[in-house]
C-alpha cells in the first residue's frame, strides 16, 4: 500500500493538476481518472522500463495500455528519438483521445510533453518522474522541447500536464551522481526565493546525499511548492519564471560545449550558479561572504565548482549568445540581488562578465 506524503495544485485556472507526492505510489495509485479515453502510450527509456514499467502499467486499470522504449541520455533528445514516438503512436493506431505517459527523468518528460504537444495538434500527458532533478524542476511547468546541436532546449513548446505522480522510493536506485545532480536545482529553489529553505538546505545536505527519504519527500515538496507558485504566476516565462533558470545560460553553454550528456544537467548548472554568484558579487549585489556561502553548499552537492578545464571565456560568450533569454542580441542572465532574490537582466557589466569568465575559464594560447 502506498503511503501519501504530500499533494499540491499548480493553479492555472482550467488547466489547473496536482502534484502527487510519495512513497511507494507506482502499481498502487490509480491514475485511470487523469484519463479522458482508453488509451494510453507510456514513453521511457531502456534504463528505467526494466524497473519500473510494469508498476506504471498497473496505474491505469481499465485502460488499453500501450509502450515505447527510447535510448538513454541527454545525447538522444533530438529529432529522431522524437519520431520514435510519434512512429509509435501512429502503428498502434491512437487516436487524438489518446494520453501519453512519461516515465523517466527530464529527457523523457521534455520528448513526452513535446509529443503529446505535437501529435494531432496536441493530446494530454501525465507526468512520472523517477529521478530527483526531474521531480524538483522539469516535470512540473509544462516546458517540453528537444535539443539542437547548436543549442539545448531550443525546439519545443509549452504544453502543462494532466497530473504529475512523484514515487520518492524510484530515487533509491539512482547513483549518487544523480542525486547531487538533481540537488543542483534543489539549492536554485533556495537561492532565487526561499532563504529559510536554503538555510534548510545546509543542515540536510548530508541527509539529502545519503538518500535519506523523510528529508528527499521535505526537499521535493517545498522545491514542487516553489516551482508551482511561479509557474502560476507567469506560465510562458514573461518575467518572474525566467528566474528558475539561475545558472542556467553559463550551464547551457557548457552541456553543449562538453556535448550533450557528459555532464550531467545538474552539474552545469552547479558550476552556473556559482559563476552567476560570482558576477553578482562583482555587481555589488551580494558580498564575498554570500558568495563564499553559495560555493559551500553547491559543493557540499557534490557538484563541480568550475567549468572544463579546456574551456574559454570566447567558447561562453559564443555559445551563450543563442541562449533563450535573450532580446535583441543582448545577453540576459538571471542574477542575485540578494540571496533569496533573484533579477533577469540584462544590464550586467561588460568588464564583471569579462571578469568572471577570466576567474574560472582559461586563456586563449
Amino acid at each position: 500500500m502506498y503511503n501519501l506524503l504530500h499533494e499540491l495544485l499548480v493553479d492555472l485556472g482550467e488547466r489547473s493538476y496536482p502534484i502527487i507526492i510519495g512513497e511507494g505510489l507506482l502499481g498502487d495509485y490509480d491514475l485511470s481518472g487523469y484519463v479522458a479515453g482508453s488509451q494510453v502510450m507510456i514513453v521511457t527509456n531502456d534504463v528505467v522500463g526494466p524497473l519500473y514499467l510494469e508498476q506504471a502499467k498497473a496505474c491505469f486499470p481499465g485502460k488499453s495500455v500501450d509502450t515505447v522504449v527510447l535510448p538513454d541520455g541527454e545525447k538522444h533528445k533530438d529529432w529522431q528519438t522524437l519520431n520514435l514516438i510519434f512512429d509509435a503512436l501512429l502503428e498502434k493506431r491512437h487516436t487524438r483521445k489518446t494520453t501519453l505517459v512519461a516515465l523517466g527523468g527530464g529527457v523523457v518528460g521534455d520528448m513526452t510533453g513535446f509529443a503529446a504537444a505535437s501529435y494531432q495538434r496536441g493530446v494530454p500527458f501525465l507526468q512520472i518522474p523517477t529521478t530527483l532533478l526531474s521531480q524538483v524542476d522539469s516535470s512540473v511547468g509544462g516546458k517540453t522541447g528537444i535539443n539542437h546541436p547548436l543549442g539545448k532546449n531550443m525546439v519545443g513548446a509549452f504544453h502543462q500536464p494532466e497530473a504529475v505522480l512523484i514515487d520518492t522510493d524510484t530515487l533509491q536506485s539512482l547513483p549518487p551522481r544523480e542525486i547531487s545532480a538533481g540537488l543542483a536545482e534543489v539549492i536554485k529553489y533556495g537561492l532565487i526565493r526561499d532563504v529559510a529553505f536554503l538555510e534548510w538546505l545546509e543542515q540536510a545536505i548530508d541527509q539529502l546525499i545519503a538518500c535519506d527519504s523523510k528529508a528527499l519527500a521535505e526537499a521535493i515538496f517545498r522545491s514542487c511548492a516553489c516551482k508551482a507558485d511561479v509557474v502560476a504566476q507567469d506560465e510562458r516565462e514573461s518575467g518572474l519564471r525566467a528566474t528558475l533558470n539561475l545558472g542556467h545560460t553559463f550551464g547551457h553553454a557548457i552541456e553543449t560545449f562538453v556535448g550533450y550528456g557528459n555532464w550531467l544537467h545538474g552539474e552545469a548548472v552547479g558550476t552556473g550558479m556559482i559563476m552567476a554568484a560570482d558576477l553578482s558579487a562583482r555587481e555589488g549585489s551580494i558580498s564575498q561572504d554570500d558568495y563564499g556561502r553559495i560555493v559551500r553548499i553547491v559543493s557540499r552537492a557534490s557538484l563541480p565548482a568550475s567549468p572544463p578545464a579546456d574551456m574559454t571565456p570566447d567558447d561562453f560568450m559564443n555559445l551563450m549568445a543563442v541562449d533563450k533569454k535573450n532580446v535583441d542580441g543582448r545577453l540576459t542572465l538571471v542574477l542575485l540581488r540578494s540571496v533569496g532574490d533573484a533579477v533577469v537582466t540584462a544590464g550586467a557589466s561588460p568588464e564583471n562578465l569579462a571578469a568572471t569568465l577570466k576567474t574560472f575559464c582559461r586563456q586563449e594560447g
